[in-house]
């Protein structure tokens, strides 16, 4: 092997005794990035693959769903950079409008200022500088992770081209009649002080009242009773609605009814909407402050009257409780029915509330003036896509919910009233009031002339510039390589939460503007929760933070652990315990590599069929299976199916058996011709094996690569197996895995008895197989050395059926019965005495578990999961009482032989 000088000083040598990961991190990434290895080239012939990141906002703290989205797609870009493809993984930042001014005003505010007082421009330079500053964390973070982005590429929503971008798509759209501004109902946060996509609310359950509000007939004490929620809003109801069909209100001869505490009269009309098992049936209507009321206020020709603010305090429409915030209007009211006798009966209710997704404060559906995207033309073509499957959604159960939310689409609201984002680029004619909509900066009003104009100063929806990601990144609209190489793009991974604030508008985006899909598969991933399965959360106080996690156990380990739970379509239950265990992993394969690394030269790179063992045989026979369920499964995204193959691989059949079965080949104890054969074949189990884990164990299998004979430059820039013309020339050995898999079988028999019997792993047994199968007779007879090797025997020999052994424990396989001496092994006497021991100290234990499950008290207070792992508990101890139970009659038997 030869390490040029660009290499790092770990290349050749021998491995150190035990794998430190922090120091092999830092040394491999920059390694790879200072080789550009990460970088999509110019490869003749080669086909593209590309993926686009989920922009995280660059507030952004690397979290679990960053963790799981970005391990997950740099796997992908691994493997089919290994498989030859140019790979483009394109990286950025979204600007995150409201989360982004929020870390700002608050860092103002610890300054002793605001934004009001430093002006929009001097604001928004104040949001530039602190992006400068502390916008790349999360992007460092990223790079612990191992992701392999084309870094020099790397995009920010607020940058130059993506910009003009922007500032394209709303001027094309509102040329098509595609973007509209007109008054309706939007869901307005009082905090943030802006409007929210009905996908930025979060409905949360509380306890509130249903009041029911008697409002008379003019000139008399009775009236039409209705129930709500919000009796705050009465103060701008311009009617009062009832179902046509509902016979209650059938006779009904009033045509009005008058509005308590402001004393106007209302009309009373006729609806089909109005649902008659809600309350009385009687719906009160207010077009300001309810998006249903506002298509039934439509329908009717109501007025709008708006009682509550943008600041959510009380408008002069409001009457005596101007000024009041909404909620403290909301006692007044109560109060001042109550005093009216107008008060029928207040109920407690559950119901759900919106919050802002930002500050969680409730919304109100507040009459605004905005922007909208008309959305209905956009989304037909966006289902067809799917329907005719140019894109693909994987797992499928998502295509439904994206077909139910696309065919139930409403406009889509994009103004935003704060200061950092894309300023809309319209203008208003101070002479004229004429509205120009335009590229550029217009120096005069195309209707009069005047050159006093002024622009909005709403900024657009963050997720409208997200939506143009995927080549908007690539220089669009300008005609450039990088679109016409990689669009539309292989696929996009994200978690199911923005699959509609996101994803849907990606599409529709897409393919109006580039008569193409943005992407031609959707992997959907789930949720990374906590070991019981509950969300993560601060309040709760479970929250993992995988920095902490990469720092205790290594980026690798915590790698490895989110591809094997990663299922398709079931959450992670996370915990350091699990990550743990593929720590242990990581030092298992690092502990093969130097053992292997001991024995490996130069010249062992080449496979000596004619000299192979049996073992070797199976080695190779099972690297080529494996090496295609890889494959496979990472061609359909099935990450967990790849890790778990690679891991029972690697633990069980590498470790546990391949290398314990050729040492004596190694030591030279069956020959020159049977040691040039194992190392053939061990350097290429190695080999291959390295490349098959890199996209998960990226470090490790980089670092193990530089120490492996024969090998060539970084492991990114490998061959994967099956591609390669030696691994085509490997087939699978229809004889082999039999063999060995009874071989293991009959070892693995003769360990279980050891372990039952209490016999020390040190004792060199006698052993005899009995099996009327002459093929298994014969199998077993030409393995014989590896048996008594890696079971420890002092004989063995197999036999037909015959008269059962004396003084022998015996052991059953699925074609064998294996019979161990027991004689002078074991002191028969004292094994039953330690057996009734334990057995007594079971019983007590049994005992105290099962008074536990009868008393009716403890499990109807105990938590479930104290109760289950109670009932686990009971379960394994009389498991193990039974083995116990067993394995003592079964001395005592053969005691009396």
């Amino acid at each position: 092997m030869s390490c040029g000088q660009s290499f790092p000083a770990t290349c050749g040598g021998e491995l150190q005794k035990g794998y430190e990961p922090g120091g092999v991190e830092k040394h491999w990434y920059q390694f790879w990035e200072k080789e550009g290895l990460f970088n999509a080239g110019e490869k003749s012939g080669s086909k593209s693959y590309s993926i686009v990141i989920p922009p995280p906002n660059v507030t952004g703290v690397l979290h679990m769903g960053h963790a799981l989205n970005v391990t997950m797609q740099d796997i992908l870009c691994r493997y089919r950079r290994l498989r030859g493809d140019n790979v483009l993984w394109m990286p950025g930042t979204d600007h995150a409008g409201i989360a982004t001014q929020n870390v700002v005003e608050k860092k103002l505010a610890a300054e002793k200022t605001d934004r009001h007082t430093l002006g929009r421009e001097k604001f928004i330079e104040a949001v530039w500088e602190w992006r400068s500053k502390s916008g790349s964390a999360i992007i460092n973070q990223l790079k612990r992770l191992g992701a392999s982005c084309d870094w020099k590429l790397e995009r920010f929503t607020m940058d130059e081209g993506l910009s003009l971008a922007v500032r394209k798509v709303f001027v094309q759209l509102y040329n098509e009649g595609l973007i509209y501004r007109g008054n309706y109902i939007i869901n307005w946060c009082h905090r943030c002080h802006t409007a929210l996509a009905d996908l930025e609310v979060e409905h949360e359950e509380i306890d509130s009242h249903l009041y029911y509000i008697r409002y008379p007939f003019p000139g008399s004490p009775d009236g039409i009773v209705i129930a709500t929620t919000r009796p705050e809003t009465m103060l701008g109801d311009t009617a009062v609605a009832i179902n046509p069909d509902d016979p209650r209100y059938r006779n009904l001869k009033a045509v009005s009814v008058t509005l308590p505490l402001l004393n106007r009269e209302i009309p009373v009309i006729r609806d089909a909407y109005v649902d008659m098992a809600f309350g009385t049936g009687a719906l009160k209507v207010t077009p300001a402050h309810d998006p249903n009321d506002f298509e039934i206020g439509k329908r009717h020709n109501l007025p709008e009257i708006k009682v509550i603010g943008d600041d959510g305090k009380m408008t002069p429409d409001a009457g005596n409780f101007e000024g009041l915030d909404r909620f403290k209007c909301r006692e007044a009211v109560i109060k001042a029915l109550k005093k009216d006798g107008l008060m029928e009966k207040i109920e407690p209710i559950k119901h759900n509330v919106g919050h802002c997704y930002r500050c969680k404060t409730i919304i109100e559906p507040n009459l605004s003036r905005q922007w909208f995207v008309k959305v209905k033309p956009l989304a037909e073509k966006a289902i067809e896509a799917v329907e005719t499957g140019r894109t693909r959604i994987v797992p499928e159960i998502w295509t439904g919910t994206y077909y139910d939310w696309m065919n139930n689409i409403k406009d889509w609201c994009i103004s935003r009233q704060i200061w950092w984002g894309h300023q809309i680029p319209a203008w208003t004619c101070e002479k004229c009031g004429d509205l120009v909509v335009s590229m550029e900066t217009p120096a005069t009003c195309p209707a009069c002339g005047n050159d006093r104009l002024v622009q909005e100063t709403d900024v657009l929806d963050t997720w409208f510039s997200s939506a143009l990601w995927p080549f908007s990144t690539m220089g669009w609209p300008e005609d450039t390589k990088l679109l016409r190489s990689f669009y539309p793009t292989s696929v996009l991974v994200t978690g199911f939460d923005i699959l509609f604030f996101w994803v849907a508008r990606m599409m529709m985006m897409g393919i109006h503007f580039l008569n193409d899909v943005p992407f031609k598969d959707v992997y959907v991933h789930a949720l990374v929760r906590d070991e019981e399965g509950k969300k993560m959360s601060k309040s709760k106080g479970n929250v993992i933070d995988p920095l902490n996690i990469i720092d205790q156990y290594g980026t690798d380990s915590f790698r490895m652990t989110l591809a094997a739970f990663a299922a398709q379509g079931r959450d992670i239950k996370m915990s350091e315990k699990r990550v743990e265990g593929y720590r242990h992993f990581i030092n298992k394969l690092w502990n093969a590599a130097r053992f292997a690394l001991m024995h490996l030269k130069q010249e062992d790179t080449e496979i000596k069929h004619e000299n192979l063992s049996l073992p070797d045989k199976w080695i190779l026979s099972r690297l080529k299976s494996v090496t295609e369920n890889v494959s496979a499964a990472l061609d359909n995204y099935r990450f967990n199916e790849a890790a778990g193959t690679l891991y029972k691989f690697v633990w069980h059949e590498l470790c546990d058996w391949y290398l314990e079965a050729i040492k004596p080949s190694l030591y030279g104890h069956k020959g020159e011709e049977k040691k040039d054969a194992a190392l053939g074949a061990l350097w290429r189990v190695f080999h291959d094996t390295l490349i098959l884990l890199h996209p998960f164990i990226p470090f490790v299998t980089e670092e193990i690569w530089h120490k492996l004979p024969g090998t060539k430059g970084s492991i990114m820039k490998a061959v994967f197996p099956s591609d390669e013309k030696d691994f085509q020339s490997l087939s699978r050995d229809p004889d082999a895995e039999p063999m060995m898999e009874l071989v293991i079988e009959v070892i693995t028999g003769i360990r279980n008895v050891r372990g039952e019997m209490n016999i020390t792993p040190s004792a060199s047994l006698d052993v005899i197989l009995h099996s009327d199968d002459a093929a298994v007779r014969s199998i077993i007879t030409q393995n014989e050395d590896i048996i008594v090797d890696l079971a420890g025997l002092k004989s063995f020999s197999a036999k037909k059926p015959g008269k059962r052994p004396k003084k022998a424990a015996m052991g059953v396989t699925g074609r064998a019965t294996i019979y161990i001496s027991l004689e002078g092994i074991i002191d028969f006497s004292k094994e039953k005495d330690r057996l009734e021991k334990e057995l007594g100290k079971l019983k007590d234990e049994i005992a105290a578990s099962n008074k536990k499950l009868s008393n009716d008290d403890f499990l109807r207070k105990a938590p479930d999961d104290i109760v289950e792992k109670v009932k686990e508990k009971y379960r394994i101890l009389v498991e193990k009482q039974q083995k116990l139970m067993s394995n003592l009659d079964r001395i005592k038997i053969i005691e009396a032989e």
